[in-house]
Parts: structure tokens; C-alpha cells; sequence
């Protein structure tokens, strides 16, 4: 079964996402998702100029051949961009084997490990008490784990709170350039540990609670914060500093108990490999687009599950619903999943462009046995929603430094 043609899509239905379609000349298709957060256009070009014509005429079945033609078999390795179309290709082509065997494509990993994948949800507050209410109403809902994120008192903006905005988009205004936020780490913790012993007064122990910190600490801060948070006994903190210095984390490992998540910037496994053998995380959170596909997030996960790590893919709202869907078949089989991030399926309008057969109950996401990843995109529908540049916003500390985002 040859490669006949592969198509990029850019649309922006709420946020920009890049899609990719492989066709085979049996007229079997693949989807995969290649978005990169504010360098969208990159990845479609690097995928149009670069990558596709290597592949007209390929063996689709030919997953890690490709896999490995694309990544060992050129100079320039690694990277977010070219990580990110070696994903796209990758999912597609395992979406194109499920069909081929009608089956999905957890089945063609191994089967599945459980019968439902485990979600955590966002609750985010302009206060602890917002926060905490829009807490009460997830686990109405039935979730059994949930991220609290609440805005910190004296600054202009708070990662994971927008207030009264929708989505990035606004913040920009008419302007489509970087919007700036301000960090403080001594008002942050002024809040953050308030925010979770006033969480396990109100819910007690029976609900998962876990917190972002978006790499805005210093290793030793990450550590006192850590420690501070022992007694609410989180899930898991989320990115507590930058780890480019993988032994950043020895510090921060040495001084609490707080399990560790990091991960969802990583593009391949010689990102976490440190932090991974030496027991430093819990949590590895890389993403199925970000980190080279679904045959690259099966070398991390098994990888991981022999030092007891385990898995807990990034699930932002600029991941999109391609994506979500690899992660579900990852999810369900691998032996040492932990938890998925969720922020939804998405908004009517994403809705109208991507359909899928997965199903929410209580916290879960149930899987079809629909052949390959189970979802369709409509290309007519996605051309109503054209791309619009984007960027996340720029961090800077209140003397005007430029921080970590």
C-alpha cells in the first residue's frame, strides 16, 4: 500500500491546528496532528517543502522504516519543529494500518491495559474561593482528580487564569504579537499553599488535587514549594522548574516527597532520559505531537515503566482532537499509565471539523472499536476558520526581566 499524496491543513477553530491527511493508493487515509503552538506555519512548511516529497510513493505499512528515515536519516535531529511533523506522519500512518486491519490501534499496541483512560480536569479562579467552587462543580460532574489553578493577588495576569478572557487570541487584542505577563514568586507563594489546605478542608482526601507551576521556580524554591505541599498530598506538581539541567531536579527530589511531573516540552526521549533513569520524576508528560508520534511515545512509556515512572501526556487546548486521540490509545494500553490531562473535546466549531467515537463517563474516556484512531476530519468544514497567527505570552519578572513561560 503506497503513499499517493499527503495533504497539510492549517485552520483556526478557537486555536490554530495543523493537520496532516496521508493518502495511500488504496485510498486508505491517516490523520495526524502536527501543531506547534505559535509556529504553526513552520511545521506546515518544514511537513510541504521538506518531508512529503521524501515519502510519495513509500510503503505506508512501513511505520518505523519511516519513523526512522525521517529522524535518523537526517542531519539536523531533534528539534520542536521537525518533532513535530515526524508526528504527524507517524499517526497518520498508524491510523492508516487500524484501518487496514480494521482495528483500532490499540490493539495493534498491545490491547488494552484497562478499561477506561483516567482524566484530570482544570479548575481556575480569579480566587481560592472561585477556584474552589469551579472545583465542586468537576466533581459533580465525576471527576476524581482535578488541577487547581487560582490567580495570584498583585500581578496584571496568572498562568491558567485569563479572567474574563476566552483564550490567548483576546489577550493580543488586534495586534497578533506576544502579549507580556508579569511573575512574582514571593506573591505566588503568599497563595499557593492557602489555595490547597483551604482544597483538602472543603474536599478532603478522596479527590486527586494537582497544581502547575509552569517552571516560573528556581530548583530550591521548587523544593520549599514542594515541601509546603506535603500535607495536602497532591497527585502530582507539574513542571516546578526548567529542567534543561536535568540535575536541576536532584535538588528539588532531595528536599520533598511531593510526586514530580514534567515533560510536555520535550521532543524526544534524550530530553527526559536523566531525569527518567535516576527516579528524579514520577510523572513524564510528553505529547504525541511534540515528541516524534505514537512510535516514539511507546519507546518513552516502556522506557519509563522500568525505573516506575509513569505516564501523563500534556493535553492542552493547542493540542488537537487527532492528537487527544493517539493519546487515548496510548493510554489504554500502556501498563504504566498514570493520568490524562483534560480541557474538553473542544468548541462547537472544532466540533464541526473533527468527529471522534470516544465517550466521557465519570472522569473517563471510554474507547470505540472503531479500526485505526477513530476520528474523521471534514476539510470543507475546516476551510470557515482560517489561520490566525498567534504567540503564548512572554513572562517577565516586575522588575522587567524576562522570566520563564
Amino acid at each position: 500500500m503506497k503513499i499517493k499524496e499527503i495533504k497539510v491543513f492549517v485552520c483556526s477553530p478557537g486555536r490554530n491546528f495543523v493537520t496532516v491527511k496521508v493518502i495511500t493508493d488504496s485510498d486508505i487515509y491517516g490523520l495526524g496532528d502536527a501543531t506547534l503552538n505559535g509556529r504553526e506555519i513552520a511545521v506546515a512548511t518544514y511537513l510541504e517543502e521538506h518531508l512529503i516529497p521524501c515519502l510519495i510513493g513509500r510503503n505506508a505499512h512501513d511505520i518505523e522504516d519511516i519513523w526512522q528515515y525521517l529522524y535518523r536519516g537526517v542531519y539536523w535531529r531533534k528539534g520542536a519543529v521537525n518533532m513535530a511533523a515526524i508526528a504527524a506522519i507517524d499517526m497518520a500512518l498508524w491510523d492508516i494500518k487500524g484501518k487496514a486491519a480494521n482495528m483500532p490501534v490499540y490493539q495493534l499496541l498491545g490491547g488494552k491495559s484497562r478499561r477506561a483512560v483516567g482524566l484530570y480536569a482544570h479548575a481556575n479562579g480569579d480566587t481560592i474561593e472561585n477556584t474552589l467552587d469551579k472545583t465542586e462543580e468537576l466533581i459533580d460532574q465525576g471527576f476524581k482528580a482535578i488541577r487547581l489553578q487560582c490567580a495570584v493577588p498583585g500581578l496584571n495576569v496568572t498562568y491558567g487564569v485569563l479572567g474574563d478572557k476566552a483564550d490567548y487570541f483576546e489577550l493580543q487584542g488586534n495586534r497578533p504579537l506576544p502579549p507580556e505577563e508579569e511573575w512574582s514568586t514571593q506573591k505566588y507563594f503568599n497563595m499557593v499553599v492557602d489555595l490547597f489546605a483551604q482544597a483538602r478542608a472543603r474536599f478532603g482526601n478522596n479527590i486527586h488535587l494537582l497544581h502547575d507551576v509552569h517552571s516560573r521556580l528556581m530548583p530550591i524554591e521548587s523544593a520549599r514549594l514542594g515541601k509546603l505541599l506535603e500535607p495536602y498530598n497532591l497527585l502530582f506538581l507539574e513542571d516546578a522548574s526548567i529542567a534543561e539541567n536535568q540535575d536541576s531536579y536532584k535538588v528539588i527530589r532531595q528536599h520533598t516527597t511531593t510526586p514530580l511531573a514534567i515533560g510536555e516540552t520535550y521532543n524526544t526521549i534524550w530530553d527526559c532520559k536523566e531525569l527518567i533513569q535516576n527516579q528524579l520524576i514520577d510523572y513524564i508528560r510528553v505529547a504525541a505531537t511534540h515528541a516524534g508520534g505514537i512510535t516514539a511515545l511507546r519507546r518513552i512509556a516502556d522506557f519509563a515503566s522500568i525505573h516506575n515512572v509513569k505516564t501523563a501526556p500534556h493535553g492542552a487546548p493547542d493540542l488537537s482532537p487527532v492528537c487527544f486521540a493517539a493519546h487515548m490509545h496510548l493510554n489504554i494500553w500502556a501498563p504504566n499509565f498514570g493520568i490524562q490531562e483534560f480541557v474538553g473535546f473542544g468548541n462547537e466549531h472544532s466540533a464541526r471539523i473533527f468527529q471522534h467515537t470516544l465517550t466521557l463517563e465519570n472522569g473517563m474516556v471510554f474507547l470505540s472499536d472503531a479500526p485505526g484512531l477513530g476520528i474523521e476530519f471534514d476539510e470543507e468544514a475546516a476551510k470557515e476558520y482560517p489561520y490566525k497567527r498567534s504567540y503564548l505570552p512572554v513572562s517577565r519578572l516586575e522588575d522587567g526581566t524576562v522570566w520563564h513561560w
